[in-house]
């Protein structure tokens, strides 16, 4: 029996008015609790998502403590990766760091397809556990969007420029667009199935496409982007976008068929929607915000609230997500600030 849940924050996903501004905060999951630390201690990220038990329960754990509108499914983007034969392990301090890196189109020829059902089946899990029993608010569910996964794939590992990446995309295009065909599919079949088992929403991470100019997005970024939320329209599931400095690509998401836009902290509500965005708006408290007193933190707070109020739809969340400094009781007030200032 699917249990009842608060569905405010999917009626804003949607543009629908609410009662009250609705919050969650990317990266909730784990990072600063305690609880979520000590469970680190003992198993690596790979090894939690593994276990579809205590993974419902570091998803829950954010929900319960902070009163959050949404949960966000515990996992990694590079969480597919494996089953189509990337090998990749995720360095504490480091990043994802991959050992067999794309070079050629060889390379991209190598990787095979996933099948959800049979490669992740833990993950899949974890979602109908989530929802079936454990949650009384919608599971957010998401996936890395082509570009930022094979940013990992062609550079290594993380990188401060994509030198190698760009590289790639420009002078061998034929190469690049194989690539991008291939994570599609991943991504599109990997969404599906997270829909599939209960998630009731889902967010496309293109964490960092913002390093590109808006004319490459177009050419080298933008189609693949269009075929994968032209194909998961059909789950009837708010869809959500969001990168990291990435303001002077948000008339080209507008364009693509998603529902949310995630705005990080470059730019404003007012910004966006003074550019004719339409569609709910997701952001955009600075985490490092959360780092100072707490007058400043309701300041800044209650800023984005009345911009969100003003020129709705809006959903509230961070500019990027929770860093481990940030004190979980902060979190908390935050949460209830959001609820009491908007209701």
């Amino acid at each position: 029996m699917t249990r009842q849940i608060n569905d405010t924050i999917l009626r804003a996903f949607r543009g629908e008015k609410t009662d009250y501004t609705p919050a969650w905060y990317m990266r909730q999951a784990g990072r600063s609790q305690k609880e979520y630390r000590e469970i680190k201690e003992k198993y690596s990220l790979f090894e939690i998502t593994r276990q579809p038990e205590l993974c419902a329960y570091v998803t829950r754990l954010p929900v319960e403590h902070y009163g959050v509108d949404a949960a966000i499914l515990y996992k990694d983007i590079m969480s597919p990766l494996p089953a189509i034969g990337v090998d990749v392990e995720i360095k504490s301090g480091i990043g994802p760091v991959i050992d067999n890196p794309i070079r050629s189109l060889a390379d991209v020829e190598k990787l095979g397809t996933i099948d959800p059902q049979s490669d992740v089946p833990y993950v899949l899990e974890t979602i109908r556990l989530l929802s079936e029993e454990q949650l009384d608010v919608p599971l957010i569910g998401f996936s890395g969007a082509p570009f930022t996964i094979a940013s990992y794939m062609i550079e290594g590992g993380p990188s401060k420029n994509y030198h190698k990446t760009k590289a790639m995309m420009y002078s061998d295009p034929k190469t690049w667009f194989a690539l991008m065909d291939k994570l599609a599919d991943m991504t599109i079949a990997y969404v599906t199935a997270q829909v599939q088992s209960g998630a009731k929403a889902i967010q496309i991470f293109d964490s960092w496409v913002g390093t590109l100019n808006a004319a490459d997005y177009r050419e080298y970024i933008k189609p693949v982007m269009q075929r994968i939320f032209s194909e998961l329209r059909v789950l009837n599931v708010p869809l959500i976008i969001f990168g990291v400095g990435a303001r002077h690509l948000i008339l080209e998401w507008n364009d693509l068929p998603v529902d949310v836009i995630g705005l990080d902290w470059r730019m404003s509500i007012t910004e966006a929607r003074d550019l004719g965005i339409s569609k709910t708006l997701q952001g955009n408290l600075d985490p490092a915000i959360l780092l100072s007193d707490w007058k400043t933190i309701e300041y800044r707070t209650k800023a984005i609230l009345d911009e969100g109020q003003m020129h709705g739809p809006h959903v509230f969340n961070l500019g990027h997500g929770v860093t481990p400094e940030i004190n979980p009781e902060t979190l908390k007030k935050l949460t209830q600030l959001i609820h009491t200032y908007s209701g």
